[in-house]
C-alpha cells in the first residue's frame, strides 16, 4: 500500500531524529514531539483507512454494500490521503507536513501513485459530497452491522433504550447540572450495561470489548455521561477479573455486574496529571493489617454516589516512581446531596464543569481514610502501576467509541435542523457548504468508528492494543469535536442557545480530546511506542 510506504518513510526520518543508536531517547523524544507527533497522526489515519477499508470489504461480502458504503469510501479515502500528503491536523492551528520530516519529493511520489492520485482527483470532490449528502438527507446511512447476531442485536437494544430513557431527558438534565437518575441506572443495570465484559460466573455477560464498544457508542449517542457510566465499572471489572484475589472477585464483580455497587477511578492528583510515576497519595500498612490513606486526588468522576474506589496510591515512599504504587479496592458509603462523603478521612468539593455532567468531578482529601487490609487488590504491594496499565487499553478504546457516539449525535442534531431549517426558501440541507459538512462529518464518523472496532478486536483476541486504543481515541476525539463544532455552525446562532441540545454536545465533546490522556499524550504513546517495536524487531 502506497500510504504505507510513505509511513515508513516518515518513520525513517523520525527514528534518524530520534533514535540515533537504534533505541528512542527519551529526552529527543521530548524535543522533536512534532515529528513524533505528526508520525503518530499519520500512522493513526493510515491505521483508519485500513480498517475502513476493512468494512467496506465485509460489508460487500455480506450484500450490504450500495451507494452510500462506496461515498463513505471516496470521501473519507480522498481526504485523508490528502491530508497524509499534504497536511494533517493535529489540532487546529498544529498541521504537520512533508516538510516537517524532509519528504517534499516522497509525498509528491506518494500523491502520484496512480490509486492515489485517483482518489486525490476523484473522491473528496463537490459531486461525491453532494451525492452523499442527498443520501444522508433522505435517511440512507452507511452500514453499520458488526456480522454477528448478538452484537447486532445488542446495538439495537441500546439504542432502543437510549432513544426513549436518555435522549428525550439528556439535555434538562445538563442544564440542572443533575445526576443521571437511579431509576434510569438500575434500567441499565437491568440490560447488562455494567457486566458487559465481566465473566459469566461472576454474574456478568461475559462478552468483550467490541460488545463494550458498541454498548459505549449508543448510550454516548444520547448522551455521553450515560455512556460513561459504564466506563467506571469497566475500568474496577477489569482491573479485579484480571489482578484480583479469588475473594475479590467473588465479593465485588457480582455487584459490579448487577449495578448495586457504582465504582469511581481514584487515580490523579493535582500537580501530576499524566505523570502517575509522581503519585504521592500514600497508604501506610497499620499494625492490624489495614491502611491508612493520605493525600490529595482530583478530576474523580461520580465520587460522592459511588460504592467503591479503585485508588492509586503509594504504599512503600522509598521506592521511587512506579515501583512503590499499589492499587487500593476503597469501599465507601455511597453520599447523598446532604453529606456527599459521610466517611470518615474523606472529603470532597465539586468541580463544575462546562459539560460532561450527570456524574459529577470532585477533588478528593483523604486524611486516615481507613481501608481494610484485603483491600489490597491482588494481594500484592508495588503492583498498582502494572494492573492500571493493563486496564488503559480498554478504557481507550471505550472512550473512543463514546467519541463515536457524541460525534453521531452531533450529526443528527445537525441533520435534523438543517432539513427543518428554511433560507431563502429552501432547506439548509440544499446549500452546498451545509451539505458539505454533513458529509464530511458521516465519512468521518464511520472512519473513526470502524478504527475503534478494529482495536477492540484486537484487545478482544488477546494481543497487546495499547497503540491501536491510542490510535481509535486520538481520531475518534478529533471526530468527535469536529462534527460538534460543524453542528453548531449548521445551527447559527441557534446552535449558541443553551436552549438548544448541541450546545451541550459542543460541551461534551470537548472533554474528550482531555481525559483518558489527552491528545498529545496519546500521539506519544503511539509514536514512542510504533519507533520501540521497530528497534526491537531490527534487533531481533
Amino acid at each position: 500500500m502506497a500510504a504505507r510506504e510513505y509511513s515508513e518513510h516518515v518513520r525513517a526520518a523520525v527514528a534518524a531524529k530520534v533514535a540515533p543508536a537504534g533505541h528512542p531517547d527519551p529526552a529527543l523524544l521530548t524535543c522533536e514531539q512534532h515529528r513524533v507527533h505528526g508520525f503518530a497522526w499519520i500512522a493513526a489515519s493510515i491505521a483508519a483507512l485500513e480498517a475502513t477499508l476493512d468494512w467496506a470489504v465485509r460489508a460487500a461480502a455480506a450484500g450490504r454494500s450500495g451507494d452510500a458504503e462506496e461515498l463513505t469510501l471516496r470521501i473519507g479515502f480522498g481526504e485523508y490521503l490528502a491530508q497524509i500528503a499534504h497536511g494533517l491536523p493535529m489540532s487546529a492551528h498544529e498541521v504537520v507536513r512533508p516538510a516537517a520530516f524532509g519528504l517534499e519529493r516522497e509525498a509528491r511520489a506518494f500523491a502520484a501513485h496512480p490509486a492515489v492520485a485517483r482518489l486525490l482527483a476523484e473522491g473528496n470532490t463537490p459531486d461525491t459530497r453532494a451525492a452523499f449528502a442527498a443520501l444522508l438527507a433522505g435517511g440512507v446511512r452507511p452500514d453499520e452491522a458488526l456480522g454477528e447476531d448478538t452484537l447486532d442485536l445488542f446495538r439495537d437494544q441500546m439504542r432502543a433504550f437510549t432513544a426513549t430513557a436518555i435522549t428525550p431527558h439528556a439535555h434538562a438534565w445538563h442544564l440542572a447540572d443533575a445526576l443521571i437518575p437511579d431509576v434510569v441506572i438500575a434500567e441499565m443495570a437491568q440490560l447488562g450495561v455494567f457486566g458487559v465484559c465481566i465473566p459469566e460466573e461472576h454474574g456478568g455477560l461475559g462478552l468483550g470489548k467490541l460488545a463494550m464498544a458498541v454498548v459505549s457508542e449508543e448510550l454516548s449517542r444520547g448522551w455521553i455521561c450515560a455512556g460513561s457510566l459504564g466506563t467506571r465499572s469497566e475500568i474496577a471489572g477489569e482491573l479485579i477479573a484480571e489482578n484480583g484475589t479469588p475473594q475479590q472477585k467473588a465479593r465485588w464483580l457480582p455487584r459490579i455486574a448487577d449495578g448495586s455497587c457504582l465504582p469511581t477511578a481514584v487515580f490523579t492528583e493535582p500537580d501530576t496529571g499524566s505523570d502517575l510515576a509522581s503519585v504521592r497519595t500514600r497508604a501506610d500498612r497499620q499494625s492490624d493489617g489495614s491502611w491508612q490513606v493520605t493525600g490529595a486526588k482530583t478530576w474523580i468522576t461520580h465520587a460522592a454516589r459511588a460504592d467503591l474506589m479503585t485508588m492509586l496510591v503509594r504504599t512503600d515512599p522509598g521506592a521511587p516512581g512506579y515501583a512503590g504504587l499499589s492499587m487500593l479496592l476503597a469501599p465507601k458509603t455511597r453520599g447523598t446531596d446532604r453529606a456527599p462523603f459521610p466517611d470518615a478521612g474523606i472529603d470532597g468539593s465539586e468541580i463544575e464543569v462546562l459539560g460532561y455532567r450527570g456524574m459529577k468531578e470532585y477533588a478528593l482529601g483523604l486524611d486516615g481514610f481507613a481501608v481494610a487490609g484485603e483491600g489490597l487488590l491482588g494481594g500484592a504491594e508495588g503492583q498498582g502501576f502494572k494492573q492500571l496499565m493493563r486496564t488503559f487499553e480498554g478504557a481507550r478504546i471505550q472512550t473512543a467509541a463514546r467519541a463515536v457516539g457524541v460525534a453521531w449525535n452531533a450529526f443528527d442534531l445537525a441533520m435534523d435542523y438543517a432539513l427543518g431549517r428554511k433560507q431563502f426558501g429552501q432547506a439548509l440541507t440544499q446549500f452546498p457548504r451545509v451539505a458539505d459538512k454533513l458529509a464530511l462529518m458521516a465519512a468521518d464518523i464511520v472512519m473513526a468508528r470502524e478504527l475503534t472496532y478494529a482495536a477492540a478486536r484486537a484487545k478482544d483476541s488477546g494481543a497487546r492494543c495499547d497503540i491501536e486504543a491510542g490510535m481509535a481515541k486520538l481520531l475518534g476525539a478529533r471526530a468527535a469535536w469536529a462534527a460538534a463544532d460543524n453542528a453548531v455552525q449548521i445551527h447559527g446562532g441557534n446552535g449558541y442557545a443553551l436552549e438548544y441540545p448541541i450546545s451541550r454536545v459542543l460541551c461534551d465533546a470537548r472533554i474528550l480530546n482531555i481525559f483518558e490522556g489527552a491528545a498529545e499524550i496519546q500521539a506519544q504513546v503511539i509514536g514512542r511506542g510504533l519507533l520501540t517495536g521497530q528497534a526491537r524487531a531490527a534487533a531481533a
